[in-house]
């Protein structure tokens, strides 16, 4: 993906994603997740600042919407509100399902890219996260509850994404210069002790997120 992106940045071939400042976005969707804990954000943070000096026109990730897609049960569609479903539905099979699934061990290490985006690279350290993605997959592959998991890509990474392009960037080649600064920095290892579900919008805005369910996971000893 990163030699992809690269040799489109060079060309200052870069995607533009027009619904950033569109006032009627009304896509939504729900979505299980996690959040890497403040010590860790605040590291992301810090190295985002680099970004925002060279390139301040671009949409950065707010600490509070910083996230990692475990499972994007229903994708972000337009006019998709919690009416459509029983939320209630979805809690109590995530609840069946996630008893007693251990803490996932996450690695953040570096930057990736994409035409459209730049993402922090995550890194599963126990073979938990790929366990329940699987387990979700076929508990919801075996019922009846409206879901739309891996109708756009299967979820195999644990990235999570920092920056997205709005804006004509302005200094590619220095754009390009900070990501491989930073293609390989360690950021930190955590452990994700619980997972949230939440009915959210495209860009997981904490203003726009409710969240449905907290699950808790086993500490791994």
């Amino acid at each position: 993906m990163w030699e992809d992106a690269l040799a489109k940045f060079k060309q200052g071939s870069f995607e533009y994603d027009p619904w950033l400042n569109a006032k009627t976005d009304n896509r939504y969707g729900i979505t299980l997740l996690a959040r890497p804990p403040e010590a860790i954000k605040n590291r992301i943070i810090s190295l985002m600042e680099t970004f925002m000096q060279a390139e301040p026109d671009q949409y950065y990730y707010p600490v509070s919407d910083l996230h990692i897609t475990i499972l994007s049960i229903i994708s972000c569609r337009e006019g998709f509100s919690l009416s459509d479903i029983d939320p209630q539905a979805y809690i109590l099979r995530l609840e069946e399902a996630l008893n007693g699934k251990r803490a996932i061990s996450i690695h953040f290490r570096g930057l990736s890219a994409s035409p459209g985006c730049i993402l922090l690279q995550g890194f599963p350290e126990n073979e938990e996260l790929e366990h329940i993605r699987n387990v979700l997959r076929k508990t919801f592959k075996t019922n009846a509850l409206t879901n739309s998991i891996d109708s756009r890509y299967r979820l195999e990474t644990a990235h999570a994404t920092v920056v997205r392009f709005k804006k004509p960037v302005a200094n590619p080649r220095a754009l390009i210069e900070i990501i491989q600064q930073f293609r390989a920095i360690p950021i930190g290892t955590f452990s994700v002790n619980h997972l949230e579900l939440v009915f959210n919008d495209w860009y997981q805005r904490r203003e726009k997120t409710v969240v449905l369910g907290r699950f808790p996971l086993e500490a791994v000893r």
